[in-house]
């Protein structure tokens, strides 16, 4: 293992190329969904379960979960090099490589408008990361920051079953982007959980339990995010993950896991106007997105 000193910038540097490979394959899984499932409609509002299946026949869809693999990948080992709050928010550099990727395939032409929205965004995003990379500590998790863990992802599980149900059908990019960045965030700190209790040798029925609870949660969300593609550009899906899967992440490690327990007030008042920054540049985004506008 490196030493602390040396650790963290080394995870800070394998959450970058994480982001790198999120951005690569969010663009060839959005256009895999889009030109074969809505090639003629200016919005697609869903997939079905059979038009998912068939995705897997697609090599660029393929290529596009490749990317996502080595993104989870450099996630992970980012993970169990430093605390959950400062690996999170890095994420949120997928979002420039994704918008003008997606321009320049589909030359699209992103007005000061649509800038000033990812600008807003990344000022958020960066706060995050400024703040936790000075307070983050790692601790030792035991069995009972496991349970909370699992129990509020069942208990989000259930909120989320009951509000698809009643929707009739009347479900947006936004909503279906919620769904999948709560549900990422969970992603992300059952990995943490779950890489943290390998290394201090935690090894039993709950750490399966939380594997399966992450592995649950990502299959979840990977539906939410297809069909985010259909609705959506794909630099509007990415920037709903990068504030809402980091905002997630980073509330339960500080409420669960006691990753800030040694910020000062006025860090821990700093995690939250970050996060309400990002979160205003977001919505800005699906406002005046011109690929959202046009339709």
């Amino acid at each position: 293992m490196f030493e602390p000193e040396l650790a963290r910038p080394i995870a800070i540097v394998l959450a970058v190329i994480g982001a790198i490979f999120l951005a690569l394959g969010a663009q060839f899984q959005n256009d895999a969904v889009t030109q074969h499932h809505a090639p003629t409609q200016l919005k697609l509002k869903s997939l079905h379960i059979r038009q998912v299946l068939d995705l897997l026949r697609r090599p660029r869809w393929l290529a596009g979960t490749i990317f996502m693999g080595l993104a989870i990948v450099s996630q992970l080992s980012a993970l169990a090099l430093a605390p959950l709050i400062v690996v999170q928010p890095i994420g949120a550099i997928a979002l420039i490589i994704t918008s003008i990727l997606n321009a320049r395939i589909h030359k699209i032409k992103l007005d000061p408008k649509t800038f000033g929205a990812i600008a807003i965004t990344m000022l958020g995003i960066s706060g995050f990361v400024l703040f936790t990379a000075t307070s983050a500590t790692q601790v030792k998790l035991d069995d009972g920051m496991l349970l909370q863990v699992v129990g509020v992802l069942i208990a989000v599980v259930a909120v989320f079953g009951v509000l698809f149900a009643t929707s009739k059908g009347r479900v947006g990019p936004l909503q279906y982007i919620f769904g999948a960045g709560v549900l990422y965030g969970f992603v992300a700190s059952l990995a943490k959980v779950v890489i943290q209790r390998i290394i201090q040798g935690d090894i039993n029925w709950l750490t399966l339990l939380a594997t399966l609870a992450l592995l649950a949660a990502a299959v979840l969300g990977g539906w939410f995010v297809q069909n985010a593609y259909a609705a959506g550009p794909p630099d509007l899906v990415i920037a709903g993950l990068t504030v809402i899967d980091p905002a997630v992440a980073v509330g339960i490690a500080i409420v669960i896991l006691g990753e800030a327990s040694s910020a000062a007030a006025g860090q821990v008042l700093g995690f939250g106007v970050s996060g309400l920054v990002a979160v205003l540049g977001v919505l800005i985004l699906a406002k005046v997105h011109p690929q959202l506008s046009k339709k």
